[in-house]
């Protein structure tokens, strides 16, 4: 079962490489990111085409997450659980039989944060915990579970081009590193770390300062796993080649395979 990751900043703008990127990749999910669009407004019709049942969580002009599925879905939960005055769409979870059980795969848009002099870290942080606590209540019911997407967190500086530069940054800050890191203590395990030990591999690059064509990019997109799901797990790969394509996302696919039955 494979399952993929990608922030596509704004559906409209990449709709036609998100469509030839799922042709060649094939997922059997996708977690969508940054669809900036309302859920009547998502071209659903597109990927239907493709095969794929389609859940949406969208809101107009920024945020929003989708999923996409070869599987239908045995469930769909919208927003995530812990503050019913939050209003942004972040947070999207699909539940899906296979072989032997079911796989849980949410498509995550993890506040940025900055500036973090503002409102905005303290929310990302309360998110955060947010999310450690749905994590912490989806580890009880033991089962194959995958928590994807865009965290805007930078895990280490092996993440980062140049840790010194990002030092101040909400991506970076220790708060933030302190509150994944807290979220992998839970007994969840990055994909990407558990495949790949070599530095400075990344998942976005700037569309400022020549960031994709000097390599200054930094590992934000995550597929986190259960203990049950890293059992299943069989590799993990970013498809960095998008980034080169015309219009594209500052973020690339990231991708796992799961061993299913």
């Amino acid at each position: 079962m494979k399952i993929a990751t990608w922030n596509i900043n704004g559906i409209k703008a990449r709709l036609d490489g998100l469509v030839t990127w799922l042709e060649q990749a094939n997922p059997d999910v996708a977690c969508l990111q940054e669809i900036k669009s309302q859920d009547e407004s998502f071209p659903s019709e597109r990927f239907e085409e493709l095969g794929y049942n389609v859940a949406v969580h969208g809101q107009k002009g920024f945020n929003g997450v989708a999923l996409l599925s070869k599987r239908p879905f045995d469930e769909v939960n919208s927003g995530l659980p812990g503050d019913e005055s939050d209003e942004q769409a972040r947070y999207l979870e699909g539940v899906f039989s296979v072989d032997g059980g079911v796989v849980r795969v949410a498509s995550i848009y993890l506040p940025n944060g900055n500036p973090t002099d503002s409102d905005k870290f303290p929310y990302k942080l309360g998110w955060m915990e947010r999310l450690r606590d749905h994590a912490r209540h989806l580890l009880t019911l033991e089962e194959p579970f995958v928590l994807a997407g865009d965290y805007n967190a930078i895990p280490t500086p092996e993440d980062v081009h140049d840790p010194k530069a990002w030092e101040d940054d909400a991506l970076f800050r220790p708060e933030t590193r302190g509150q994944f890191h807290a979220l992998l203590n839970l007994g969840l395990t990055d994909a990407y770390r558990a495949c790949h030990h070599e530095a400075h591999q990344y998942t976005f690059w700037d569309y400022q300062r020549g960031s994709w064509q000097k390599d200054n990019g930094i590992r934000i997109d995550h597929l986190l796993l259960s203990p049950q799901a890293t059992d299943r797990l069989q590799a993990c790969e970013i498809d960095r080649f998008t980034r080169g394509w015309e219009k594209p996302s500052d973020h690339v696919p990231v991708w796992i395979e799961l061993k299913t039955g």
